[in-house]
């Protein structure tokens, strides 16, 4: 399956908020033509209202793909509109928190499902979103699944559905630990004497520049601190503390990481 057959057949969005919109602007980037496009949302926003995509009006039969983008506890009264669809339309889930389990229940043993874990990035073109599929789903369907996840960043594929609570501890609320990173991190200019203004904008500007170095360059993360800190100078006299295995980033991270792991199989139930 491709990007033409959801042209031909249509896709369905059951919601547009920031993640929807987010993906709905990449695929028509993409040349996902805007009339194959059937919004399901009870209140459209004026930018949507833009798109000249078909807003809660009437279904295709057999849409290439329903890609289900609404809150958790929305999700019992959303899916009742997805009811009825013939052929072998893919069901890929954004939504957190819903196992395939549920999904199957709702779609039927037969149906292919895909669940993924996305990050906020997305809405900036720059997330990273993990995608397993349920037994009937296909490598086609994966691949139609990644092609349209893609447009917002970048994709990897599961062993095993089991790992989305672990990718919910890294990449799914990793966003906030880096944002409570910038807050943090300026704090501590800002207590050191440099105004308020000026260590936000040193926080934020360090951690983005970093974040994109590490991206691009051929050294890994590791290499790239190395780099950084010469022998007795101030970055090793700060990372003396930072990677304290019994009160730095190493312990901390792995219980944060746990923690939010944990947490996603209790709501996983």
């Amino acid at each position: 399956m491709s990007l033409e057959d959801v042209n031909d057949r249509g896709l369905v969005l059951l919601g547009c908020g920031k993640m929807g919109s987010a993906l709905l602007q990449g695929w028509l980037a993409q040349g996902v033509n805007a009339a194959a496009v059937h919004v399901i949302d009870p209140f459209p926003s004026d930018w949507l209202k833009a798109q000249n995509v078909s807003i809660n009006g009437a279904l295709p039969d057999d849409p290439a793909i329903v890609l289900i983008a609404v809150k958790p506890q929305m999700m019992g009264d959303a899916l009742g509109a997805l009811q009825g669809f013939k052929g072998d339309t893919i069901f890929l889930s954004i939504a957190a928190g819903t196992s395939i389990a549920a999904f199957e229940t709702t779609f039927g043993t037969s149906a292919a499902i895909v669940r993924s874990m996305p990050n906020t990035p997305a809405a900036v073109g720059r997330g990273i979103t993990a995608i397993v599929g349920n037994k009937n789903a296909t490598p086609a369907h994966l691949d139609l699944s990644e092609a349209l996840l893609s447009a917002v960043g970048q994709v990897v594929r599961l062993d095993n559905e089991d790992q989305i609570d672990a990718v919910t501890g890294v990449s799914g609320s990793g966003p906030a630990y880096v944002f409570h990173l910038i807050e943090t991190l300026a704090a501590a200019g800002e207590a050191q004497g440099l105004p308020a203004e000026m260590a936000m904008q040193l926080a934020k500007a360090t951690v983005a520049g970093a974040g994109e170095l590490a991206l691009q360059a051929e050294e890994t993360p590791t290499e790239l601190r190395v780099n950084v800190t010469s022998p007795n100078g101030t970055t090793q006299a700060a990372l003396e503390v930072l990677m304290d295995e019994q009160t730095g980033f190493p312990p901390l991270l792995k219980r944060a990481v746990k923690a939010a792991t944990d947490r996603g199989k209790e709501l996983r139930g």
